[in-house]
């Protein structure tokens, strides 16, 4: 059974396997992001804390995109999902966190929310055919693959930090503090 904290996250079981771990603080860390973009309106998640450009809006469409790079191009090999599928990432690198002012706050959450949930699928085919071991279908340049553990560790590590980020921009947009 999950225990649920009172933020609406799901706790990390204390006493599970490897892949029930690590999933579970996967899914914490997610849970995080949702609760620090919470109820937030177009300008919630467009404000900036001086001198960065940094936003609300701008984390859920870069961690939506961080979804679907790692745990669908790379783990299972599979063309980028809209509309990650379209975007000149040479011409704009950073694409992922200004165009986050032209979506609505309905918008990004659907985006990131979305590309979870296809994480979370792509993460349960990958583990039917085999355990954290198994190297990425999509191979770097110089011919290796990262391990499945490297990936969900690698998205925790994400998580974690650009949760740093979000308490500081929720506290700056209406003062909400915690974690």
């Amino acid at each position: 059974m999950t225990t649920i904290d009172e933020h609406g996250r799901p706790e990390a079981p204390s006493n599970a396997d490897e892949t029930a771990t690590l999933l579970g603080f996967l899914d914490y860390q997610r849970a995080t992001l949702e609760w620090k973009t919470r109820g937030l309106d177009a300008a919630g998640l467009g404000a900036t804390i001086h001198p960065t450009t940094m936003t609300l809006g701008g984390l859920l469409k870069h961690l939506a995109y961080v979804e679907d790079l790692w745990l669908h191009r790379v783990l299972l090999h599979e063309m980028p999902a809209p509309p990650f599928d379209t975007v000149n990432w040479d011409a704009d690198p950073d694409w992922d966190w200004h165009s986050a002012a032209d979506d609505t706050p309905d918008q990004l959450r659907a985006l990131w929310s979305g590309a979870v949930e296809r994480s979370r699928t792509a993460v349960a085919r990958a583990l039917a055919s085999g355990g954290m071991d198994q190297p990425a279908r999509h191979e770097f340049e110089d011919g290796t693959a990262p391990s499945l553990r490297w990936m969900v560790v690698h998205m925790i590590e994400e998580y974690a930090r650009h949760n740093g980020h979000a308490d500081l921009l929720r506290e700056a947009v209406d003062g909400e503090v915690g974690e």
